[in-house]
């Protein structure tokens, strides 16, 4: 496996601020023993956690694993999260291995609006000002503080049919059945401090920043990270049918720095309860900063596993689930009208006290490292280490 080169990151910058007290769980690329490991991180260090699993989706698996970790003597020292930051030990990787990335889409009022306005953009961003200044007007309060499925979002629904402006985004949106689609494969999401992808087709794009949740395979929450789910909002524009090619494409998905797991220190209400900050520096000179709170969501967390993981479809191997983007950055860069779109070499940093921050940079897709190293990869390595 060919290690990507880091951009300058230190364990200081990316650990939420009660690191701690937090339960963190992360995976890395050891050189030590020439594969990944899932790891514990502890007062700085990274400990192996492959003599408990060989893998997060296996370790995630196992009851009480909470008080487990909390309580694990004699686990190996690989290095500080500092000598893997820099790459001297090796490399930080996804906290996540052979779970389904899943994502749900238009959960945030200002989010839905934006994605009504790129399906009657067509994808043409030099439109997407004059749509937003006709419709924000009328939809943006319709839809703020809705609960999806409710009584009043019926409502809501008939008002906007009668006015010719209901769309299939707001069906999923405000409508009783979310959207819930695959982000990206097992394996294929990148860290903290790598590059991510924007597809070279793409001239108007943005990332995603959103919380992201470890469900177990028996639909458990146990625990959340951060995510980019990068978006190309041209292509998905010109039809939704093209979601997939939007979505899923050679490092579009990160994920990190950390699955920080449920206790008496951070709970499910707590995550409820944090507000999501973007900051994208360009080389540029570009600058565009925000924040959001994950209170404005229009499902509720466990809303969303309950439509992602019940009888009709279950994930044995676990799953991870994007909420939904509480950002659709507008901010003009390469023109008056021209809103929002990445160059490469621009940083992008999404953080929340309690997570800590996902860092990466931005290339095209085809300049990224290719991905190579799937599951046959993952269980030919394992067996090769005596961990089958």
């Amino acid at each position: 496996m060919d290690l990507v080169s880091k951009h300058s990151l230190s364990a200081a910058g990316i650990l939420p601020e009660d690191a701690a007290q937090a339960v963190l769980v992360g995976r890395v690329w050891s050189k030590a023993v020439d594969g990944p490991c899932p790891v514990l991180l502890r007062d700085g260090r990274l400990l192996d956690l492959t003599t408990v699993a060989a893998t997060v989706s296996f370790l995630f698996e196992q009851d009480g694993l909470v008080d487990r970790l909390k309580s694990a003597t004699g686990l190996a020292d690989l290095g500080s999260l500092d000598d893997f930051l820099s790459g001297k030990a090796g490399e930080l990787l996804a906290p996540i291995d052979l779970q389904s990335i899943k994502a749900a889409g238009v959960t945030f009022a200002d989010s839905m609006l934006e994605r009504v306005i790129e399906e009657q953009a067509k994808g043409d961003s030099s439109r997407a000002r004059e749509i937003r200044d006709r419709l924000a007007p009328v939809l943006g309060d319709s839809l703020r503080g809705l609960v999806a499925g409710s009584e009043q979002a019926a409502k809501v629904k008939a008002l906007l049919q009668d006015m010719n402006l209901w769309s299939q985004y707001l069906e999923v949106g405000i409508g009783p059945d979310a959207e819930i689609f695959t982000k990206s494969q097992p394996m294929s999401s990148v860290g903290c401090g790598d590059t991510v992808g924007i597809h070279p087709i793409s001239q108007w794009n943005n990332p995603e920043p959103e919380v992201v949740l470890a469900v177990r395979s028996d639909g458990t929450i146990l625990g959340a990270t951060l995510g980019n789910d990068v978006n190309l909002r041209d292509v998905e524009g010109r039809s939704a049918l093209l979601l997939g090619k939007a979505k899923d494409n050679n490092a579009s998905c990160s994920i990190g720095p950390f699955i920080r797991l449920f206790d008496e220190n951070f709970t499910i209400d707590d995550l409820r309860k944090v507000r999501v900050s973007l900051l994208v520096k360009g080389e540029d000179g570009f600058e565009m900063a925000g924040e959001s709170p994950m209170e404005a969501i229009s499902r509720s967390p466990e809303n969303l596993v309950s439509q992602l993981r019940n009888r009709n479809h279950q994930y044995p191997d676990g799953a991870v689930l994007f909420l939904g983007t509480m950002f659709a950055p507008v901010k003009d860069r390469r023109g008056v009208g021209q809103g929002f779109t990445h160059e490469v070499g621009d940083r992008v940093e999404i953080s929340t006290p309690k997570l800590g921050r996902l860092v990466n940079w931005v290339d095209r897709c085809d300049a990224c490292p290719e991905w190579t190293f799937g599951v046959g990869a993952l269980m030919r390595n394992l067996a090769k280490r005596g961990l089958l």
